[in-house]
């Protein structure tokens, strides 16, 4: 398929939405791609891992990497990411939505395609397109009028439904394919004669809004971490026998509805659990140990069992994302252990 040198003529639905431009100038653009490791002496061995990169320095040196940050440091604007990249396959966005006044709905490909239509019915979505698999869909919507009545969900990066069929982002990266909704879609949408779910944006947003919980315990970043995992005394045995007692003990993704998120933070919670054991052996002999040394040890334990996946890629605060996870659970459990002295 030929793509025209200017892209606004080839997605003028997306480039000439009021919506879209009202982000356009905001520093928070660039693409999705295929980033990751690669042998040069494997011509099998490709980049797998998909995430938003740093196109300025994709544009400045030529060179491929994953998005280190969410500013001008590695994303540009709308239309000098289209100006330099004319032909790529597709934009992504950073949403922050009490910036930007508005939020993006993901409706998953296997969303019952009756609730898919009524989201697609919900009055005032400012645009629609098709996902990248062709089954899903994205839509921009206005910042709700009760965003502030709740004040838990307002901090939240994402507001999941229970089923993982579809959620909202709040604080998140957003993948624009582009593609609009099929004709034959529109059609059944707008023949659609049922009752609606949602009646307006305000009505869906209460419906997630209300069911967010605060986050238990301390934020990851009461945990302090090394840039690189420091000398920790009989490092290797706590690993492999927090392992050993773990392995088997992990939950099933299908409890959390496929929800990988939490179930990594599942993960992380039996293996801090199991690893305590060995701490205490430990402790019982005079060595102490950090709760910076505990997320360290309890990363490096969830690297042999949690399996790669893109997010995995991504940094926050400063570290690996895996790691600020681990530092999460750290906090959390100190935070619930001192309010229980």
């Amino acid at each position: 398929m030929m793509i025209p040198a200017d892209p606004h003529a080839w997605f003028p639905q997306f480039y000439d939405n009021p919506a879209i431009r009202a982000l356009a100038g905001a520093c928070r653009w660039t693409i999705s791609g295929q980033i990751g490791e690669e042998d040069p002496d494997d011509p099998d061995n490709l980049p797998t891992h998909k995430a938003p990169i740093d196109v300025r320095h994709l544009i400045d040196v030529g060179r491929l990497r994953g998005a280190w940050a969410t500013d001008q440091s590695c994303l540009v604007t709308l239309d000098e990411l289209t100006s330099a990249m004319p032909s790529a396959a597709n934009t992504a966005f950073y949403l922050q939505a009490q910036t930007d006044g508005l939020l993006v709905l993901d409706i998953e490909p296997d969303c019952p395609t009756r609730i898919a239509t009524d989201l697609l019915r919900l009055p005032g979505v400012l645009y629609s397109e098709l996902s990248m698999s062709g089954r899903g869909f994205h839509l921009v919507l206005p910042m709700p009028q009760n965003f502030h009545d709740f004040p838990v969900a307002a901090g939240k990066r994402v507001l999941r439904e229970e089923h993982g069929w579809y959620e909202l982002l709040l604080d998140h990266w957003a993948t624009f394919t582009r593609r609009p909704v099929p004709g034959h879609i529109v059609d059944r949408v707008d023949a659609a004669t049922t009752a609606p779910t949602f009646t307006s944006v305000e009505d869906l947003y209460t419906q997630l809004a209300a069911k967010a919980r605060e986050s238990a315990g301390a934020s990851a970043t009461a945990v302090n971490t090394a840039e690189s995992m420091p000398d920790i005394p009989y490092s290797q045995a706590i690993i492999e026998q927090t392992l050993t007692n773990a392995r088997h003990q992990f939950r099933d993704p299908g409890d959390f509805d496929h929800d990988m998120s939490r179930w990594e933070f599942s993960v992380l919670a039996s293996l801090y659990g199991w690893m305590q054991t060995q701490l205490r052996a430990y402790n019982a002999v005079g060595v102490e140990y950090s709760t910076g040394d505990t997320a360290w040890l309890l990363y490096k334990a969830a690297l042999d069992v949690i399996p790669p996946r893109p997010k995995h890629n991504q940094r926050r605060n400063g570290r690996p994302f895996l790691l600020d996870r681990s530092a999460a659970l750290v906090a959390d459990r100190e935070a619930g252990s001192s309010s229980a002295d």
